[in-house]
């Protein structure tokens, strides 16, 4: 009986070795043909530990930025409402983005669903180059179909090369014509060190982002608030149940307020991920670029948005609306202007700084006519101590027309006759 236990145990153990050296094409192949089919971002990355423990994402609350340090090549924490940067580490070095590059190409399906270019309904069908995609992946055939909504939720939840080209092609006519897309985009919201060179963000010379860029068009993109329909999702199917979507970012179901946003890993890019949440009425992204382990960059994350929600806050400036007050005009056909202000964006402070805000309100207390609708009379200016965090133009809300001789002896006639 001995001898039958330790040979069990060292077929176990021979296995066990036998795994770990498998190509990442054998595995793939393998899981294909099972009847439940697990969509992972990364056989040689994710797939081995989308069930880690929670207890595995240490916690880690920085009091400073001084005290954060994320193990990665670049990171970055931006605010969403304001674009404000609350953390940087080498924020602007070009780096391969991996799967990252997605956020790009989920922003622009987005833009076109709500735009009314395509429907979460109509069908996409898988062309010879999607189906050939590597990496990531829901195994599309040739000529298999299936909803948008289907492709889309494949793309951000499991990252999957073959869905995210199909619907690329779907949008755009080709792949080639999308990428033209994603770069004029890219121009559009400001990422100067941006180059893209496919919408997968499988490795390609010369496919670049920098970890600000990517904060840039994750702002962009969780604006949005359709992708977190399927960026909260940690676990679904497609299928008919054949195929299993597991989020590749773990974060959705081990953190607090998430909100999305997209993982990526390849051999060059390292371990990257973007990742959002939202508490207490703020929204902060991550953004990690090329972490050592799968691991590390969601520790980095975790880390920036525990200190981003410890020490931040975004707060509106309030202001006294009794101080915008009708202006006089002189020599008009109405006697006064109505005013208003421009709205009053948020800002985003240090905990305990917003109660040191002041307004000051500056307005003309009469203006000669005619007076434009939109002319400034005033202005509104938000301090914080010495320093101004905000400025904002007071304008006539109507035009008022000069008093003319004519108009002068009309009221005149009426005035006598009692009209």
């Amino acid at each position: 009986m001995k001898r039958i236990l330790t040979l069990i145990v060292c077929v176990i153990l021979a296995l066990a070795v036998t795994t770990v050296s498998v190509s990442a094409e054998e595995i793939q192949s393998a899981m294909s043909s099972l009847k439940v089919r697990i969509a992972s971002e990364s056989v040689t990355g994710d797939l081995f530990t989308t069930y880690e423990t929670a207890e595995t994402l240490k916690e880690d609350i920085p009091a400073s930025a001084d005290s954060l340090n994320v193990n990665a090549k670049s990171a970055v924490l931006m605010e969403v409402s304001t674009g404000k940067i609350l953390f940087e580490q080498n924020k602007d070095d070009k780096l391969a983005p991996a799967s990252i590059t997605k956020i790009m190409s989920l922003l622009l399906i987005v833009e076109a669903l709500e735009a009314g270019k395509i429907t979460k309904e109509e069908t996409v069908t898988a062309s010879a180059t999607a189906a050939s995609m590597g990496g990531s992946q829901i195994w599309l055939e040739e000529g298999e179909t299936m909803t948008v909504h289907e492709m889309l939720k494949a793309t951000a939840v499991a990252s999957a090369n073959d869905a995210c080209v199909a619907l690329a092609e779907h949008v755009a006519g080709s792949v080639e014509e999308f990428v033209s897309m994603m770069n004029a985009r890219a121009s559009e919201l400001g990422m100067k060190n941006t180059v893209f060179v496919n919408c997968t963000g499988l490795d390609a010379e010369g496919h670049l982002t920098t970890a600000y860029d990517v904060a840039v068009m994750s702002r962009e993109l969780i604006k949005h608030e359709m992708i977190k329909e399927y960026t909260q999702i940690w676990i679904d199917y497609l299928r008919n149940g054949e195929t299993q979507l597991v989020n590749t970012n773990k974060l959705a179901r081990f953190y607090d307020g998430t909100t999305g946003l997209k993982t990526g890993t390849t051999s060059q890019a390292g371990y990257c991920l973007s990742a959002t949440a939202e508490k207490n009425g703020m929204e902060l992204v991550a953004v990690v670029m090329s972490g050592s382990t799968s691991n590390e960059r969601f520790n980095g994350a975790k880390k920036m948005l525990n200190y981003g929600f410890a020490n931040w806050c975004v707060t509106v400036p309030q202001i006294d609306t009794s101080l915008i007050k009708p202006v006089k005009v002189n020599g008009g056909k109405e006697d006064c202007v109505e005013t208003v202000t421009e709205s009053i964006k948020p800002v985003i402070l240090k905990k305990g700084e917003e109660k040191g805000i002041a307004c000051e309100v500056k307005l003309c207390e009469e203006i000669n006519a005619p007076v434009k609708k939109g002319d400034m009379l005033g202005s509104v200016t938000i301090k914080l101590g010495d320093s101004v965090i905000g400025n904002y133009k007071i304008t006539a809300t109507q035009s008022v027309d000069k008093l003319t001789l004519g108009t002068v002896l009309i009221r005149l006639i009426k005035s006598l006759v009692g009209l």
